[in-house]
């Protein structure tokens, strides 16, 4: 999504430029929490974490119980294994779901009226008009989300994701992703244009509260905070139930049964996914804890 903006934002976010949105929390008190849960069932050990798919350097070191909860497992699971997403191909891929046939432009395919969203976006960010009529509409949102995000000092390199996937390549930890690149693309490019010139439209006119939300979620998130997270970043996807059921529902439907499957292992996982798919009635703490998992927040 997200990633979309996983989510308020995750709705317009997909592998490396999802970004998954959480909330503020106005509590001055101090942090008792971090945004991951254990789940264990019989001798099984998954830990769960809710992931910022951005971040900058002043939520660096991270909480001890994240990187406590790396070190007791053997196995990282992501949302899709990094090294894919890093790939030379990756970019070909991008290039192949994001782009526009030859010979159309992006303000030939959206309505007049996103046309002017998209005209004075351009005047207010710079972003260079030739490379955004290229774009369909969904990368079109993508790309000026991903803006607003570099303004604000975030970036996918300081993401937990990232950061986590970079240690275990140094300590040669093996990884695994629940979903391909290619799916997480394919979940936007699959969108019919009216869909996707209403994804763009809302994205273009929520732009202006971009950075500030970001720095909002952040926050949140350092303070492990899932009842405020699930009140802004999922309240807003709700309001559109295609893609609340695209972004999210689906998805952990189709990641639980592989993230059950973790618990027969002899060690401890750590699953690390946009912390919008933890949180909430329809998140994957509450279906494990409807499958009879107990579940404890680190």
């Amino acid at each position: 999504m997200t990633e979309v903006t996983f989510l308020r934002r995750q709705r317009r976010a997909i592998g490396l430029l999802l970004v998954l949105l959480i909330a503020a929390s106005s509590s001055a008190s101090a942090q008792t929490h971090s945004f991951v849960w254990k789940a264990t069932k019989g001798s099984g050990v998954v830990y769960l974490v809710g992931s910022v798919h951005v971040l900058s350097k002043d939520y660096y070191p991270l909480a001890p119980a994240l990187d406590t909860a790396y070190k007791d497992s053997t196995l990282l699971v992501e949302e899709v294994d990094m090294g894919e997403m890093t790939s030379p191909d990756a970019q070909m891929q991008l290039l192949s779901h994001g782009m526009l046939p030859a010979g159309q432009r992006l303000d030939q395919v959206v309505t007049p009226e996103t046309r002017l969203l998209v005209n004075k976006a351009v005047e207010d960010t710079g972003v260079p008009s030739v490379a955004l009529q290229l774009m369909k509409p969904w990368m079109a949102a993508l790309t000026l989300d991903a803006l607003e995000w570099q303004k604000a000092g975030f970036d996918p390199d300081l993401g937990l994701d990232k950061h986590f996937y970079d240690i275990a390549m140094k300590d040669r930890k093996p990884v695994q992703g629940l979903e391909t690149l290619s799916y997480q693309m394919s979940i936007f490019d699959d969108m019919t244009l009216e869909q996707q010139d209403h994804l763009l439209s809302e994205t273009l006119k929520e732009l202006h509260t971009e950075q500030a939300m970001l720095n909002e979620a952040a926050r949140a998130w350092k303070q492990g905070d899932a009842a405020t997270l699930e009140r802004i970043t999922l309240e807003d996807l709700k309001s559109d139930p295609l893609m609340y059921q695209r972004l999210l529902l689906d998805r952990n439907r189709a990641w639980l049964p592989k993230i059950e499957a973790l618990f027969t292992r002899p060690r401890p996982t750590l699953v690390i996914v946009g912390a919008a798919h933890v949180v909430g009635p329809d998140g994957l703490l509450q279906m494990l804890k409807a499958a009879g998992y107990s579940i404890e927040q680190q």
